[in-house]
């Protein structure tokens, strides 16, 4: 009983410091808090190095595939091949003029060089040359042997979509996207992603795992975004078609700033089941996916191939409209045209309703019925 009383008299009966236990209780979640932020900055550091080895290596084993293919074909013609449209290319690649193999190592030599230049890449694709050995079994294909740049939020099984944001990083994709799936079977071959801005909702093009995107025509300035990896590649010639999306100006803006071309369809007009946003559930203004190239006709090719029956079975949930053959053999197609304020506006060819006089603002035409937008600044920094 003395022992009983004892402890009792020690815990209960001895005046305690209420003031050193807070004291040292916040010190100790202070020190808490501090111990978790720099391990989880250190996580994150560790996150962004892993990636950036992983893009370092897919670049290094590119540039050797492309240097053993020159090599072993010193003929190819490659700035010929990079001179050709869209639409030259598929013919003589249909053709039999050039191959599926000069065609890619070609855009693959020019893409590591503008990458060097303007940090537009965020991996490539190594899967694309195990596609290019099977690429005869897609030779109906509309962009049959047509390398494709896609936007790096778009889903290619293996590799990771995370729009910039370290907190995506090491959960690679198990499949790949509907856009990428049908593309393949057209017979294109995505090559490489591209860059984007932190989250995407950016005009510019950097984050803090793949860095600063800079612009082709001026690399003091930005490309845009937030395709702007896609519109800094293309317009740097190291890619004749991409893929970007847009919901408030990503693939126009970058398209303007770049001196290419961009169309940004309706909304669901292309699946986007299978690629990585940072905004969930939303459902009011709708991003929407588009081509990206050199020229207003790759634009109508590369739509034509997507708007088939491949897709509309791959996401039910896309209207199986398919492509206007009428509108797509036209100049132009859409329904805001941006052009230069000195552009020879008897030169192009407005599709979709009559020019209103009125409408002419500031370089605009506004055209009815309202289809979608295709930006056709021509090079302006």
């Amino acid at each position: 009983m003395d022992r009983m009383d004892n402890f009792k008299q020690v815990i209960f009966g001895a005046e305690l410091n209420w003031t050193a236990i807070l004291t040292a209780t916040a010190c100790g979640t202070g020190a808490l808090m501090l111990f978790l932020n720099w391990f989880g900055h250190k996580q994150s550091w560790k996150k962004i190095q892993w990636a950036k080895a992983r893009r370092e290596t897919s670049l290094q084993r590119a540039e050797l595939a492309v240097l053993q293919f020159k090599e072993s074909h010193p003929g190819t013609d490659t700035s010929l091949i990079l001179s050709l449209s869209l639409a030259q290319l598929s013919k003589q690649l249909k053709g039999g003029t050039l191959t599926p193999e000069a065609v890619f190592h070609s855009y693959m030599e020019k893409t590591l060089e503008v990458n060097r230049r303007l940090n537009c890449c965020a991996e490539v694709l190594l899967e694309s040359w195990d596609q290019l050995e099977d690429i005869g079994s897609h030779k109906d294909g509309l962009l049959y042997g047509v390398p494709v740049s896609i936007k790096e939020n778009m889903g290619y099984k293996g590799h990771d979509s995370t729009c910039g944001v370290i907190s995506k990083l090491d959960l690679p994709a198990t499949g790949d996207s509907v856009l990428v799936e049908v593309l393949k079977r057209q017979g294109a071959i995505p090559f490489v992603k591209t860059n984007v801005p932190q989250s995407l909702l950016s005009y510019d093009c950097g984050n803090p795992i793949y860095g600063l995107t800079l612009n082709p025509l001026n690399p003091q300035k930005t490309p845009g975004g937030s395709s702007g990896g896609e519109g800094a590649l293309i317009g740097g010639g190291g890619s004749v078609l991409g893929m970007g999306s847009d919901i408030g100006g990503s693939i126009r803006i970058p398209s303007s700033f770049c001196g290419i071309c961009g169309f940004k369809p309706t909304a669901n007009r292309l699946s986007s089941r299978g690629a990585t946003s940072c905004s969930r559930g939303q459902k009011s203004v709708l991003s929407s996916f588009g081509p990206m190239a050199r020229d207003v006709d790759s634009l109508a090719l590369c739509m034509q191939a997507l708007l088939c029956d491949h897709m509309f079975r791959l996401d039910p949930t896309v209207p199986p409209i398919p492509f206007n053959q009428q509108v797509g053999s036209l100049s132009v197609i859409g329904s805001r045209v941006m052009l230069p304020l000195d552009a020879d506006l008897e030169s192009v060819l407005f599709v979709g309703g009559e020019a209103d006089p009125r409408s002419v603002h500031q370089g605009n035409f506004i055209l009815e019925p309202f289809i979608g937008y295709i930006s056709l600044f021509n090079g302006y920094p």
